[in-house]
């Protein structure tokens, strides 16, 4: 399996996603935007994992590169490519396909739980999560619309939408299960500017400290992963 990932700052990449790939052997590709890497061609990869980043979805002039990330996600969606889009990457996701991205009502930083709905926890992709997984966030931002094909599974109190599902193959979580506690220092480091106090928006230390949770969201995403990986397998997706 060829995985392919799109990054758009230095310090957050795929994190556990790659120590997973690697564990399986899987080829792995990527562009680094930020350095105004070429984009591969669909056919290049199996697999796109889009990452997060600080920048929002509708900057295009500051950030030209985001019009061909969009032209790369709308033509990998339409040759039938598994995707995964992470916070910023699933935020991209949702506008490609239809649905729209604003400002959430909150700006939600911090370890917080999630409800994930019925109709998800019945799938074999993440039937070994608890009802309410306690994950990672960072975002100002949100998809708060998403088209009638995108399955919303998963929702809290500072934020509606928190993951989709999209044709089956498609997914896009608000939250960060691959985040190690490398990335979330430098998350810490480079975008301290925007932790402003707020009922969501936890401390540096609260932020750093709870290691046994960065443990558990990536024994997640592995689970999750190798399942998807199984179903890819199978042809049941």
């Amino acid at each position: 399996m060829r995985l392919h990932y799109l990054q758009h700052v230095p310090f957050e990449n795929p994190g556990s996603i790659l120590v997973w790939a690697e564990k399986n052997q899987y080829t792995v590709t990527s562009t680094h935007l930020y350095k105004n890497e070429i984009l591969p061609n669909p056919q290049e990869f199996d697999w796109l994992v889009i990452m997060g980043g600080p920048m929002n979805i509708y900057e295009e002039e500051q950030y030209p590169w985001l019009a061909a990330e969009k032209n790369l996600i709308k033509t990998s969606i339409q040759q039938g490519k598994v995707i995964l889009g992470l916070c910023l990457g699933a935020q991209l996701i949702a506008d490609v396909i239809g649905g729209k991205v604003t400002k959430n009502p909150q700006t939600e930083i911090g370890w917080f739980p999630v409800h994930l709905s019925e109709e998800a926890r019945k799938s074999p992709l993440f039937s070994f999560f608890p009802p309410e997984p306690v994950v990672f966030e960072w975002h100002g931002d949100t998809f708060s619309l998403l088209p009638e094909e995108a399955i919303c599974i998963a929702e809290n109190e500072a934020c509606k939408n928190q993951a989709f599902i999209y044709k089956k193959k498609i997914f896009g979580f608000q939250f960060h299960l691959e985040n190690t506690a490398k990335i979330i220092q430098a998350l810490v480091e480079h975008c301290q500017n925007e932790l402003k106090p707020g009922p969501y928006v936890q401390s540096k230390e609260e932020l750093e400290t709870h290691i046994e949770y960065i443990k558990q969201d990536n024994q997640w995403m592995f689970d999750f992963l190798t399942q998807l990986a199984k179903m890819d397998r199978e042809g049941v997706l």
